[in-house]
Formats: structure tokens, C-alpha cells, sequence
């Protein structure tokens, strides 16, 4: 008879059976998946098809670029500054004279020209003090005529030995004096003149006024020699013509001097203008200032030009670029712009050598001319530089080239 504890012994026997031969079925199929999978890539490693398809794989093609040899064309030789206007004449206006402000007869800003009327100071007090002068001189000149009559007669009673030569003397003395007088008279007229012509402010020059600083019915200060405080009323500046200051570096000034030997004319020259964003250099001017020190603090040296103004359009204190030109055309290396890398404080190109690899060259550039920039040393006529493709352009890799032609722009500069 069997007993429930002899049971129970059996079904976890033949449980535990069951566990283990599933545990080697398991391991069994994972043997054969390992076993195959290093079959089949033996199988495509080792393959004869495998075999011909490595070995028939091409290299990695070359960059391509596209080199051109730079452009040689006969340009004269410029140098490029950036400059500012100033005025050819500056006044600030001031009155000679004191006395209140009567009268203002222009608009801030107004171009004005030689001799208008700009202010007028009260005159009457001058009008007096001319008035005056004017009857001392009548006085003066009554005095005159009655010493001129005594004279006459101490004269004539002299020949006729009625009178003495004390009296002919005294006579002379009074015309003298009366004479100095009327003298006096016509100088005091001058000065009571001068004041009131100069209650009259006009403009010296042709040019454009500035804000008025005084209002009408303002009691102004004058000084004819400005030895005590005057009133400034207002600025005017010419326009026409009008200077361009520039500054030239050392190194600039020492190409202008090398060049300037060859010229005829050392200080006066031909200069281009061109204005803010404007690419044409349309103004024409003179060089005709060049200082005779370097600042020492800054390394400079002052220059100028004068642009003539007829259209009035250019105004003190605006800048513009100009163009000096320093030497006769002469054949010129360009390339494009885009080609010219920077590098740090110099320039660089790339050119393809003779054995296909991309070999840098520093160059000194100059500026740009129909659209292309000007190479003053470092390349030859006969390298070829790269203009498109310089991503891939590494120095010493070797690259497929095309031929480029490198064309101006047609009259950009």
C-alpha cells in the first residue's frame, strides 16, 4: 500500500526530471545558432564571389577645384584712405560793438552768401556819437579858417613893417593847431563810422550758417579787438571749395614718397572721392598738403586734399574714402577676392603645384580694382591659383583641377 509521503516523492522526481531536460534542449540550440552564424560568415568572407568584389573596389576620388592662373592687367598704382571734410574758411560771428540785438534775417542753416545781412545791432547811440564828431569838425574846420585869415594878415603887416615876427609865429602856431584840430575832428567821424557800419553784421564769405545763439532783443557784448568778452552769435563755415583731411601710415607715406620722385608735380596730384556705401569714386580733387612730421604717438602723417563743391552737397565732418594715385599704370597681378584668405595680419592663396597637391603662398595684397583684388608680391604670373573649391583645398593633399579664366568685372571697383 503507498502512502501519500511516497507520492509525493515521485512527482518531484519526475518534476525535476522534466526541468533538466529542458535545460539541455536549450543549451543544444543555442550551440547550433552559434555554430552556423560563424559558418555563414566564414562562408561570405572566404567566398570566391567575395573575394572578386574587394578586390575590384575603387579608390576615393580626388577633390575637385578649379585653378586659373591670375589675371595680368596694366593698372596704376593707388593708395586708399578714409578721410573727413573740413572747411576751407570757419568764423564764429561776434559783434564789435555793443547794444541790443534788433534784427536776425536768416534761417539755422541757411547757405548765405558774401555780404547778406546776417544781424543788426540797435544803432542809434553810434548815430549819435557820429553826430558829434561831425560838429566838432565843423567847429574844427571854423577855427581853421579864422586861423588861416590871421595868418594872412600877420603876413602882410610883417612885409610892410607894421607887425613882428612874434606875431607871424603866433599866427603859425594857431594854424598849426587849429589844422591838428580838424584832424582830430575827421578821425573822431572815422571811429563814430566804423561803429555804426558794424551794427550791421553781414557774412564774410559765401557758406552756411549755423544755429543763431542770441535772440532778438538781447543786450550783446563787442569788443573790436576781443581784449574783453564778446557774445557769439552764431558760425558759418564755406563750402566750396572744401577740404579732405586723411591720415597717412608710415608705411603708406613711405610708398607715396618712393613713387613720388617719378612724378613731375611732388605735391599736387589728382585724388578720387567716393562717398558712405558709394563704390564709384565720381569727385575729383587736388593732393596738395602733405605735413612735414610724423606723429609720433600715432605713427601718421597729415594729409589733404581740396574737392571742389558746386552742388554743395558735401558737409565738415562727413567722411568719405579717397584715392591717391602715385605711379603710371604698370602690369598688375589680380585674382578674385574670394580667393585671398585672411591670416591673421596676412594673406594667403592657395595654388595647385606641379604635382596636384595645394601649396599656400603669402601675398601682399592691394585694393580692388574692377572686382578683383590687386596682389602686389608673392605670386608669380604663372602659378595657378585656386578660385573655386577652397573647402576642399587642404595644404599638401592633392586635388583634381579644372581650368578657370578670371574676368574683370567691367568698371566695379
Amino acid at each position: 500500500m503507498t502512502t501519500e509521503t511516497e507520492l509525493a516523492s515521485d512527482e518531484r522526481a519526475e518534476s525535476n526530471g522534466q526541468r533538466t531536460n529542458g535545460r539541455a534542449s536549450v543549451k543544444l540550440w543555442v550551440v547550433a545558432g552559434i555554430a552556423g552564424i560563424t559558418l555563414v560568415g566564414a562562408w561570405a568572407r572566404y567566398s570566391p564571389g567575395a573575394s572578386g568584389s574587394s578586390a575590384g573596389a575603387r579608390p576615393a576620388a580626388l577633390p575637385q577645384v578649379v585653378a586659373s592662373k591670375p589675371l595680368v592687367h596694366d593698372l596704376d598704382t593707388r593708395l586708399g584712405f578714409l578721410g573727413q571734410f573740413s572747411a576751407v574758411s570757419q568764423v564764429e560771428l561776434r559783434a564789435q560793438v555793443g547794444g541790443t540785438l534788433t534784427g536776425i534775417f536768416f534761417k539755422d542753416g541757411d547757405i548765405v552768401r558774401k555780404g547778406d545781412l546776417l544781424f543788426t545791432i540797435d544803432p542809434r547811440p553810434y548815430e549819435i556819437t557820429l553826430a558829434e564828431a561831425t560838429a566838432q569838425l565843423d567847429v574844427a574846420t571854423a577855427r581853421l579858417e579864422l586861423a588861416d585869415r590871421q595868418f594872412d594878415r600877420a603876413k602882410d603887416l610883417e612885409q610892410s613893417n607894421a607887425g613882428t615876427v612874434e606875431n607871424v609865429d603866433q599866427r603859425t602856431s594857431d594854424r598849426r593847431a587849429a589844422q591838428a584840430s580838424v584832424e582830430d575832428a575827421k578821425a573822431r567821424i572815422r571811429d563814430a563810422q566804423f561803429d555804426l557800419d558794424h551794427c550791421r553784421i553781414t557774412a564774410p564769405f559765401t557758406g552756411r550758417m549755423g544755429t543763431h545763439l542770441v535772440s532778438v532783443g538781447n543786450l550783446i557784448a563787442g569788443s573790436r579787438t576781443a581784449t574783453s568778452p564778446t557774445t557769439l552769435l552764431a558760425t558759418l563755415v564755406s563750402l566750396d571749395p572744401i577740404y579732405l583731411d586723411f591720415d597717412m601710415s608710415e608705411s603708406d607715406f613711405l610708398t607715396y614718397s618712393k613713387y613720388r620722385e617719378h612724378l613731375k608735380t611732388a605735391h599736387v596730384q589728382k585724388v578720387e572721392v567716393a562717398l558712405g556705401d558709394d563704390r564709384q569714386y565720381r569727385r575729383k580733387g587736388v593732393f596738395d598738403f602733405l605735413d612735414n612730421v610724423l606723429d609720433r604717438s600715432s605713427g601718421t602723417i597729415r594729409a589733404r586734399a581740396t574737392v571742389p563743391n558746386s552742388d554743395l552737397v558735401l558737409t565738415p565732418g562727413q567722411f568719405a574714402r579717397v584715392r591717391v594715385v602715385v605711379a603710371p599704370p604698370s602690369p598688375t597681378l589680380l585674382v578674385p577676392d574670394a580667393a585671398v584668405l585672411p591670416d591673421q595680419s596676412q594673406h594667403m592663396v592657395m595654388t595647385v603645384a606641379a604635382d596636384g597637391k595645394v601649396a599656400p603662398k603669402q601675398v601682399e595684397v592691394g585694393d580692388i580694382r574692377d572686382g578683383l583684388r590687386v596682389i602686389r608680391s608673392g605670386l608669380a604670373p604663372s602659378d595657378r591659383v585656386i578660385v573655386r573649391g577652397l573647402l576642399h583645398a587642404t595644404p599638401g593633399t592633392k586635388v583634381a583641377t579644372q581650368d578657370g579664366t578670371i574676368h574683370l568685372a567691367g568698371g566695379q571697383d
